[in-house]
């Protein structure tokens, strides 16, 4: 489900003149027998509401007091959110005859025309207060408290993100809660300003509204509705005629493919960061390090030690956003860890929505084609996933089956579309040669834009995209990437999974067998395609040019280069 919490103001949406009729009680009961959760977030006081809504006991929470008072109506447990009001203030308004003036736990309320007086006696006292209006009620509240404040403090302790909450309102303070909600909606006698900017208006006004909102949120989960949330779309850049390409944020699938070193991780990192920047919760998967620092993300697992199964679902479950390193795991392993996971994450998702986005490095390796385990753990589509590899084809079929979007960076994008949509059996139209991609650019597809694709200016991350010299110092390389000394004659196979290994090898080997590596170049185009950094291997083009220096000289320089751009281990 993508909505699982319903959250609902109660004066003038709820309830008419106070009352909320018996029909919108037996609604709300179906969403909790649903396994949706409700929460009421009013400016109402907490004794006033227990005074006019007998099923409190159907809200998991209630935000009162206009978001200063969070109260579980289960354990009867109340938390301020914000301090008590000023004496100072309460004296100064009695002592003005403002009347009537109610007194809460935060709040201090009354109606206008009582504003001016309100608003003076701020004034004149120098307090920092701020003053919010509700259809003729004046409330006053400290700086920064209201219903979006008050809700995220329930949602929060719920252990849910407002991405999976829809809000339904009708006043001038609802507008701050319907924002933060992932659907916002205005029951039909919604003021019109909080119509404007509401994804959904409902024909029905006060509880008439909400019973028509809970038909559709039981029927499809608003499904049919996406469309109009434009405002929670993912941005990937621009085509070239300055068209923006986006991205559905809740449930899609995408695939980013090119060959090693064509900048697939700096497209993949881009979208990360927007998701994040969006406030979407995420979990990258990552095979060989390439996410360790990711910047707002908790990594765990390092090239000694592998993540636990029980310690990366509570890293979760705090709704953290994580980073799972499995170079301490033996590449074998690696696969079995994520199908181990994968279940348990598909739980935590159907009870807390999150995390919304799961990024599997590396897929070709974790979710191998042919491989019947794989295959059985995608049996029940799972969405709001990003897949990156350079072998599209070598995917499993039913992880490749629920892509929306392909997209293709590097020399070779029209032959990894291509590979793809044999893979899948679709129809994608590429240009009918290599389009010559320029820096930043890659060739997408997208379901929902029929069988074409199109050029599209990808957007950086903000910040630089670093490598992560540790994993390439003692990690452990796949085997199609690992460097294998053979020898002149080919009788060797000794194969380098890292930097480390590779030197210790090197220092090993016979002058012949490096000599006759440097001369072929094999150094330098390890660098480049196997450990993915032009610089080194620029650096190894150089002294592999030079045909009269000694195998003990370029020896030396090899490592001296490694060591250089290197973090090595002591």
């Amino acid at each position: 489900m993508r909505y699982l919490a319903l959250c609902c103001d109660y004066d003038g949406t709820l309830a008419q003149h106070g009352h909320v009729d018996r029909a919108t009680i037996a609604a709300l009961e179906r969403v909790v027998a649903s396994g949706r959760r409700l929460v009421l977030v009013t400016g109402r006081q907490l004794d006033d509401l227990e005074r006019v809504l007998p099923r409190l006991d159907l809200f998991e929470r209630v935000v009162a007091e206009n978001g200063a008072l969070l109260y579980t109506p289960a354990t009867r447990d109340e938390r301020s959110l914000a301090g008590a009001p000023p004496e100072a203030l309460i004296a100064a308004l009695r002592a003005r005859k403002v009347a009537p003036l109610a007194i809460g736990r935060t709040i201090v309320a009354t109606w206008e025309p009582h504003d001016v007086a309100v608003l003076r006696t701020i004034r004149e006292l120098g307090l920092e207060l701020q003053v919010i209006f509700n259809k003729g009620a004046v409330m006053v509240l400290p700086p920064g408290v209201n219903k979006a404040s008050g809700l995220s403090a329930a949602l929060g302790a719920m252990g849910l993100s407002p991405h999976n909450a829809v809000g339904v309102g009708d006043a001038e303070n609802d507008h701050a809660f319907l924002a933060l909600c992932e659907c916002a909606v205005a029951v039909g006698n919604a003021l019109a300003s909080l119509k404007d900017n509401a994804d959904i208006v409902t024909a029905g006004d006060h509880g008439a509204g909400v019973r028509e909102l809970i038909d559709e949120l039981l029927a499809s989960d608003l499904a049919s509705r996406a469309p109009t949330l434009a405002r929670h779309r993912i941005a990937l850049g621009l085509d070239r005629d300055g068209r923006e390409a986006t991205i559905e944020p809740h449930g899609s699938n995408l695939l980013v493919t090119g060959t090693s070193g064509s900048g697939k991780s700096t497209v993949a990192k881009g979208l990360i960061e927007r998701i994040a920047e969006r406030g979407y919760s995420y979990c990258v998967i990552d095979p060989e390090g390439d996410y360790e620092g990711q910047p707002g993300a908790v990594t765990i697992g390092t090239p000694e030690r592998a993540p636990g199964l029980d310690e990366a679902m509570q890293l979760l479950e705090a709704r953290e956003n994580a980073v799972l390193n499995l170079l301490g795991l033996p590449l074998a392993d690696r696969p079995e860890f994520f199908l181990w996971l994968l279940p348990r994450v598909r739980s935590l998702r159907a009870k807390s929505g999150q995390p919304h986005w799961i990024v599997i490095d590396e897929a070709h390796h974790l979710l191998p084609a042919g491989r019947q385990k794989a295959e059985a753990a995608l049996s029940e589509r799972l969405g709001g996933v990003l897949q990156i590899s350079v072998h599209p084809d070598l995917i499993a079929t039913r992880a490749l089956a629920g892509v929306d979007c392909a997209i293709a960076v590097g020399s070779e994008p029209v032959a990894d579309l291509r590979r793809f949509a044999a893979a899948t059996g679709r129809t994608i139209d590429v240009p009918g040669s290599e389009p010559g991609l320029d820096v930043g650019e890659a060739l997408v597809w997208m379901r929902e834009a029929g069988p074409a694709s199109r050029r599209v200016r990808t957007i950086p991350t903000r910040g630089e995209h670093r490598r992560h010299n540790r994993k390439y110092a003692v990690g452990e390389l796949g085997p199609d990437r690992s460097f294998y000394f053979r020898g002149p004659d080919g009788k060797l196979n000794l194969r380098a999974q890292n930097l480390i290994v590779f030197l210790q090898m090197a220092d090993g080997v016979g002058d012949d067998t490096w000599e006759h590596h440097r001369k072929r170049g094999d150094y330098s185009r390890w660098f480049e395609h196997g450990i993915k950094d032009q610089d080194l291997a620029r650096e190894a083009r150089r002294i592999e040019a030079v045909d009269a220096m000694s195998a003990e000289e370029s020896r030396a320089r090899v490592r001296a280069a490694i060591e250089r751009i290197y973090t090595l281990p002591a």
